[in-house]
């Protein structure tokens, strides 16, 4: 009995080293994908400044083909992100939170819905003020 025990305690040992091994052979590895909130995100940091200034980096540079945004909120208020040509927009991102990552799409430019006043754009574009913005988060 206690050979037995033995022998079947070496074989699963073996087996287990086989397993284990690496050994070579078989099929090449496989790059992992990128995870949600990988390092495909860019990530734009809310400042509380006005207008272009209140965002960081501005202008972003994004490939849309592959990058998606996300919206790190470092001022003391609530925002809430929209591409200018209303392809997508973030949820309300309160203080001290990121937001999910967006695709940009064909968006040159964004700005927040509570604060129009902040504005950012993409790969050269930093984002137009609305005219006559006059209140804390327009440009001076």
């Amino acid at each position: 009995m206690r050979r037995t025990m033995t022998i079947g305690g070496a074989l699963a040992a073996a087996l287990l080293a086989i397993s284990c091994g690496g050994g070579g052979g078989g099929s090449a590895p496989t790059s992992p994908s990128p995870s949600a909130g990988g390092s495909n995100n860019v990530t734009i940091a809310i400042t509380g400044q006005n207008g272009t200034q209140a965002l960081n980096p501005n202008p972003a540079t994004v490939d849309p083909a592959v990058q998606k945004v996300q919206f790190k909120n470092n001022d003391t208020v609530t925002h809430h992100m929209i591409m200018d040509d209303g392809s997508a927009q973030t949820a309300d991102i309160p203080p001290g939170t990121t937001s999910a990552a967006i695709a940009i799409g064909n968006s040159k430019s964004y700005h927040c819905t509570i604060h129009p006043g902040m504005v950012g754009g993409f790969n050269g574009s930093v984002g137009d003020p609305p005219p006559n913005c006059s209140y804390q988060y327009c440009g001076g």
